[in-house]
């Protein structure tokens, strides 16, 4: 049995609570490594060593910083069929869609890399007599990242490139699902030239993350989650004083409007809506039609995408999406469709009874499609994260628009038109955090901000981008002025730039 182990302090360390969880091969539905979970102590070892790391760390001027990023970038770059083939068989994603994972996440490290200019602060002089006034963005200390399990290199890499390059140390607590892709990372960052401590692993359970929401040294915290869980970090972390983003749940829909280009609009939801087993933030489960000939036509045409899609093991490159994380996500995926029917949905095709000759263990479950969706239907209102299309019809633009406005989510939506007007009022009075226009996947590039609205997001900093360097560093401003000649008076009243 392989051991997936902490690193911390540039090293592998074996767990010492006793308390180990099963990573799965998800393809064979075998257990194929034990991860240890980390006590409160062993926790808070690793927060001690990225203290003493961030004492010298953050001394380091931004431009040698930018060096380790770059050398990082390259040594991943160099190893990216070895990190995908990990990956892939952790989490079940096909390799391409594994090596998509890796690149998202190398797009923040790139955005990293110029990291001596993102930081300049402003300036102005002669902002009163012989006065000058300038900013400063000075590292916050020790940071912490909580990550989910559908992306195990692309949100490390979001969280943790920002915050070492801004001169940060960092504590990532990964999905005990599939933890070795960042244990593998941190590995790569001190071969780039980081000190030791200066990125820390620790796997855990809610022991681990409870710790690192109560340790007095961690300024900030970043999670990727489930809504409920996201609530309940951003209320105790921030409680305990310490900054947080923590990024939720999703139900993103894509609005298909009567003019649109339906032979690009169907491929483009079908690989939004069933890609990595739907088992993405961002990926696109309700498809809202509108008008009756736009929701036949286009039903029609997903049918007929939904019988060429190829279900396989995650190395089968002809394969489009591969098995789902967990047997326990395989049955949560089923409840569900259970759930659908139950309330009234018209279930057009079942992929519950799907099976893989030669892998019938594994984790897999075949492309569902719904039909009649209603908004009262609890599938609709629920984040079901697995291989399920809804179809939610609507008559009019202005209904269309109302389905993801008043949604409890607010992460991404798409709009399928080729009428500008009705793509720019859209965007403009749509209630959703990321749009895409004819775009069914909306996720910003690395220099812009990704973070949704409403339930899909606590705390009021996005991830990546010029966003990250601000919640990872602290403004200082400095007013100084140099007197020449004789002493002033004492000043009583407050002063004022005239």
């Amino acid at each position: 049995m392989r051991d997936v182990l902490h690193f911390i302090d540039g090293v592998a360390v074996a767990g010492t609570s006793g308390r180990f969880s099963e990573v799965f091969n998800p393809n064979t539905g075998e257990v194929q490594a034990r991860v240890a979970l980390a006590s409160e102590a062993e926790l808070d070892k690793a927060v001690q060593s990225a203290l003493r790391a961030q004492q010298t760390w953050g001394l380091v001027n931004p431009q040698r910083r930018a060096r380790v990023m770059f050398e990082f970038k390259r040594l991943v770059e160099a190893r990216m069929d070895e990190l995908a083939e990990l990956l892939s068989s952790e989490h079940g994603k096909v390799i391409a869609d594994s090596k998509g994972d890796i690149q998202r996440g190398l797009e923040v490290i790139e955005f990293a890399c110029g990291i001596p200019h993102a930081l300049k602060g402003e300036y102005t002089e002669g902002a009163g007599p012989g006065i000058d006034v300038y900013s400063m963005r000075q590292p916050l200390g020790v940071a912490a990242g909580i990550t989910p399990f559908n992306f195990p290199a692309m949100i490390p890499m979001w969280m943790f490139g920002i915050a070492i390059a801004v001169g940060n140390s960092f504590i990532l607590k990964p999905s005990e699902k599939d933890p070795s892709v960042p244990v593998r990372l941190a590995e790569l960052m001190m071969e780039a030239g980081a000190p030791a401590g200066v990125l820390n692993v620790v796997h855990g359970d809610k022991t681990a993350v409870d710790a690192i929401l109560d340790n007095p040294d961690i300024r900030a915290i970043s999670f990727v989650g489930s809504s409920d869980i996201a609530h309940y970090v951003y209320s105790r972390g921030t409680a305990n004083g310490k900054r947080v983003q923590a990024m939720g749940g999703a139900k993103n829909h894509g609005i298909v409007m009567p003019d649109a280009d339906l032979e690009q609009a169907t491929r483009d939801i079908i690989g939004a809506a069933y890609g990595s087993a739907g088992e993405r933030c961002m990926a696109l489960p309700v498809v809202v039609p509108v008008g009756a000939t736009t929701a036949e036509a286009l039903r029609e045409r997903v049918l007929s995408e939904i019988e060429t899609l190829k279900v396989g093991v995650s190395t089968d490159a002809a394969a489009q999406y591969g098995p789902v994380v967990t047997a326990a996500h395989r049955k949560r995926v089923s409840d569900y469709i259970q759930m659908g029917v139950d309330e009234g949905a018209e279930l057009v095709v079942d992929g519950r009874d799907f099976s893989l000759q030669g892998y019938e263990k594994g984790f897999f479950i075949g492309p569902s499609l719904f039909d009649q969706v209603k908004p009262t239907m609890r599938t609709y209102q629920e984040e079901i994260f697995g291989p399920v299309l809804q179809i939610v019809r609507a008559e009019t633009f202005e209904e269309a628009l109302a389905l993801p406005s008043e949604h409890q989510y607010g992460n991404g939506v798409a709009i399928f038109t080729r009428n500008g007007r009705a793509a720019r009022e859209f965007a403009s009075r749509v209630n959703v955090g990321m749009v895409g226009i004819n775009v069914p996947i909306p996720v910003p590039v690395a220099y812009h901000t990704f973070g949704g609205w409403k339930r899909s997001a606590f705390g009021d900093i996005n991830q990546h981008g010029l966003e990250g360097v601000r919640f990872y560093t602290k403004t200082k401003t400095v007013t100084a002025r140099w007197p020449e000649g004789a002493l002033e008076d004492s000043a009583f009243v407050i002063p004022t730039m005239r």
